[in-house]
């Protein structure tokens, strides 16, 4: 490991998952490389077919790279990558991600000053409109009684101007586009749930920390760049399934027993309205996903015995977020930046 005395003797490894994204990593691989020059850069390829092993042995010799040889998801890459590499911090890196200079000091600087931070991320700032948050995790998330994540700068789709309005602050979860975390934590709490494969799966990581005790945080003098959709665009079927399923099961995982019936019900009832809606615009495959999303729900509830979670000893306390509907928030009341929003 090499020299990291800036970084109060902490090792750091950042770690990119890569899936056929051989232009990712040609494009912003260099931008990590220079504005990183004090952690240990490992590129984990997850089974991709593309030439990008070949590309990361010609052009990029020096760096560590993992690979296997099929597609774990975000979730399983991840865990598997990061149960072979050894460092006080990981950072989980989209390989759509341009670091700006001094990006990781401050993240450092912020996890070494509190310690009962087990997650954190920088500010997320759209690759292509630098002075705009990034939908993907702008300035750190929250979610509200159903369930539905939202971030400061980012409520659905407005994105707000970044002109210093937040600071850095605990928030209730870190975007996994770029995911600092505590290694010990990481793994005291299971790490990531493989079963969630893609999507809402650092939610669930948040959210088990902090019932285990943690907290988490946005850095607001870290900042990163991020493009966006590089896997699965928004407007994709899939990626409509996974969000809808993940986040019925990271419900059903972390709420609290005496509120689960309730929240999931009525939460049913919304992506009912949801899926009509599509069906109304005519996205049919959107439709789809989320029926599909439910009968995906019910086989984990019924035919995964396993599912991973929190052991009962870890156990601390329940996490509430925000106790109100940010639906209703945003589209009947008209709040579009999340400062309007009454905690």
């Amino acid at each position: 490991m090499i020299d990291l005395d800036y970084l109060c003797g902490m090792s750091v490894a950042v770690v990119i998952l890569n899936f056929n994204g051989r232009k990712f990593l040609a494009d912003f691989l260099p931008i990590v490389l220079e504005n990183t020059p004090n952690a240990t850069i490992y590129v984990a390829d997850n089974g991709s077919s593309d030439d990008s092993l070949a590309f990361l042995a010609s052009d990029f010799p020096s760096i560590s790279v993992l690979s296997w040889a099929e597609n774990l998801g975000y979730a399983g890459g991840y865990n598997f990558a990061l149960g072979q590499i050894n460092a006080d911090y990981f950072v989980l890196m989209n390989s759509d991600i341009a670091p700006r200079k001094n990006w990781l000091s401050p993240l450092v600087s912020y996890f070494e000053a509190h310690p009962l931070v087990a997650a954190a991320q920088p500010f997320l700032l759209d690759y292509h409109k630098p002075d705009y948050f990034e939908y993907a995790g702008a300035a750190g998330g929250f979610w509200d009684s159903y369930g539905y994540p939202f971030c400061r700068g980012r409520l659905f789709d407005t994105l707000e101007k970044n002109e210093g309005q937040y600071a850095t602050s605990i928030v209730n979860w870190a975007t996994g586009a770029c995911l600092m975390v505590r290694s010990e934590a990481f793994h005291n709490v299971g790490g990531l749930d493989p079963y969630l494969f893609a999507h809402m799966e650092e939610i669930d990581l948040c959210w088990r920390m902090q019932r285990a005790g943690y907290t988490i945080a946005a850095v607001a003098e870290s900042e990163v760049m991020h493009v966006g959709g590089g896997t699965l665009n928004k407007e994709n079927p899939f990626k409509t399934y996974l969000n809808f399923r993940n986040n019925l099961i990271l419900l059903y995982k972390n709420l609290e027993p005496s509120q689960r019936f309730s929240t999931l019900f009525m939460r049913m009832i919304l992506d009912g309205i949801a899926g009509l809606k599509f069906l109304t615009e005519g996205k049919f495959g959107s439709f789809m996903a989320v029926l599909k999303a439910h009968y995906g729900f019910y086989s984990y509830l019924f035919f995964v015995k396993d599912k991973q979670n929190l052991s009962p000893a870890l156990q601390k306390s329940w996490v509430r977020s925000f106790d109100g509907n940010i639906l209703k928030e945003y589209f009947l009341q008209g709040k579009k930046k999340f400062n309007q929003i009454k905690f």
